[in-house]
């Protein structure tokens, strides 16, 4: 699945995330893991994904998915704002490829039990789509998409959007979107707690993510 990032019109609730989290403070790190980076990842797998497949990372581990790249990669980090500049505390992180025509999003994460920013998975989503589209790229690319997968509904939330099929890329047509994103509100509200737009990372969960997903 990739997000058009040219197109791109954010929803009410997106602009309403947006609205409260933009005072955060975003830098482009080179791809070095830092202890920081791995705390926040275990308390988000923690509370996300419990016993699965990332759960046994190690810092070694995580060290090699962030630093062992073939492409140019970098991480995003997310940070609070301080009255002094100072660094502040780190809420979420995003292992970043730039891609010639996007950015491939290759493992998202953040404090999924922060008190007053709800909605820091989109956030980091829309902010990747705006920095795409400031610098020309056209995509931003989010993963593979398996409709029916309760896991990965909150992809098709982001418009317009365009899916991979056997034919190559295609316009995910309003109304069948439109279907698919009732359905991931359905599911949601099934979830009582699971955070509106995003519930996990962006590939998917897959322990060695540093294999590249190339334009997928």
């Amino acid at each position: 699945m990739r997000v058009v990032a040219e197109e791109f019109r954010a929803s009410s609730t997106q602009k309403r995330i947006w609205k409260r989290n933009r005072d955060l403070v975003v830098s482009v790190c080179k791809p070095w893991s830092t202890p920081e980076q791995f705390e926040l990842l275990q308390r988000y797998l923690a509370v996300r994904h419990p016993g699965g497949g990332m759960a046994t990372m190690d810092e070694m581990d995580f060290a090699d998915m962030v630093e062992h790249t073939p492409v140019k990669s970098y991480v995003i980090e997310y940070r609070e704002p301080t009255l002094d500049g100072s660094a502040g505390r780190l809420v979420g992180a995003c292992l970043t490829d730039e891609q010639g025509d996007g950015l491939s999003m290759i493992y998202s994460f953040y404090d999924p039990q922060h008190e007053t920013r709800a909605g820091l998975g989109t956030f980091i989503i829309l902010d990747h789509i705006q920095r795409a589209a400031q610098v020309g790229l056209s995509y931003v690319y989010l993963g593979y998409w398996v409709e029916g997968s309760e896991r990965m509904q909150y992809k098709v939330r982001f418009r317009p959007m365009e899916k991979l099929g056997r034919d190559g890329w295609e316009r995910f047509e309003p109304a069948e979107q439109a279907v698919a994103i009732e359905r991931a509100v359905s599911l949601r509200r099934n979830r009582p707690g699971v955070e509106p737009g995003v519930e996990g990372s962006l590939k998917d969960g897959i322990h060695g993510a540093q294999e590249r997903y190339a334009h997928t």
